[in-house]
């Protein structure tokens, strides 16, 4: 299991003035899943790959681009699909694992900054789940994300990671039939290992509010109800768990679209 403790990150390319950016596309670039989502549009890409057509198994596993060159082609494909052969006005904001690493983040952005978008955003998933479950009270969330091969639970604090804990376990690694106990147990032991550190009570209040669970895992009752059990609090889940994240980027996407639409104050630059 790892561990992000006390982390406040802001990505600064979210909130900056795009100038010349009027389209693009979100990403959420998983496991066992490649989803896209393109404005006006909605989801209009869910690739699995099951029959090689980019190469030889899936070219990110455990949250990794481990092969490059598929995965680029792959990302080539999607684009000529979503975007057209001329991105030069175009913003791709890509949503990752919070835990995944500046190594996985710098790849996909090579890759994606190859494809001759503008720009392109990186958002950890948590916080891209965050906003598709639409504006909170400001309080503590927590995030559950259960997937093929990951499982992620981070608690969040007025948008930001205060921390986050990483399983390389997933719905992928159960046999047929096989119920979710080691699934479940990641999740809990992420969960007390969380609530060992917080000295401010951010988590206590992130678990009265119920947990958000996405992914797959937010599919399957077997994962939801024993997890609700095990905490002893109800979980809350979005309209369609497994398109949560790349949604969520979707909607960040389409903020910096609409300021990008607004023209700059004169004197003022992006």
């Amino acid at each position: 299991m790892r561990s992000l403790r006390d982390v406040r990150r802001h990505d600064r390319s979210v909130h900056r003035h795009h100038r010349g950016v009027t389209r693009g596309l979100a990403l959420d670039l998983g496991s066992s899943r490649t989803r896209v989502w393109v404005p006006g549009r909605g989801v209009v890409t869910d690739t699995a790959d099951e029959h090689g057509e980019y190469g030889r198994g899936r070219p990110v596993r455990r949250g990794r681009i481990v092969d490059p060159d598929s995965c680029g082609r792959m990302l080539a494909r999607i684009a000529d699909r979503a975007l057209g052969d001329h991105r030069e006005d175009a913003v791709i904001v890509l949503s990752h694992p919070v835990l995944v690493g500046p190594g996985h983040r710098d790849a996909a952005r090579d890759l994606l900054r190859a494809l001759g978008a503008r720009d392109v955003i990186a958002l950890d998933s948590a916080r891209a789940a965050a906003v598709c479950a639409g504006p909170g009270d400001g309080g503590p969330l927590l995030v559950v994300d259960v997937g093929a091969e990951l499982t992620e639970a981070t608690l969040l604090v007025d948008g930001m990671v205060r921390d986050a804990r990483l399983a390389e376990a997933g719905l992928g690694d159960l046999g047929p039939g096989e119920p979710p106990t080691v699934v479940v147990r990641a999740v809990l032991d992420m969960v007390m290992a969380m609530w060992r550190q917080d000295r401010h009570g951010a988590l206590l209040g992130a678990l009265r509010r119920g947990p958000l669970l996405v992914g797959g895992g937010a599919l399957r009752p077997d994962v939801t109800n024993r997890i609700a059990v095990r905490l002893g609090v109800p979980v809350r889940l979005t309209d369609d768990p497994v398109t949560t994240v790349v949604r969520g980027a979707g909607l960040v996407l389409g903020s910096v679209l609409r300021h990008a639409a607004v023209p700059a104050l004169p004197g003022r630059s992006g």
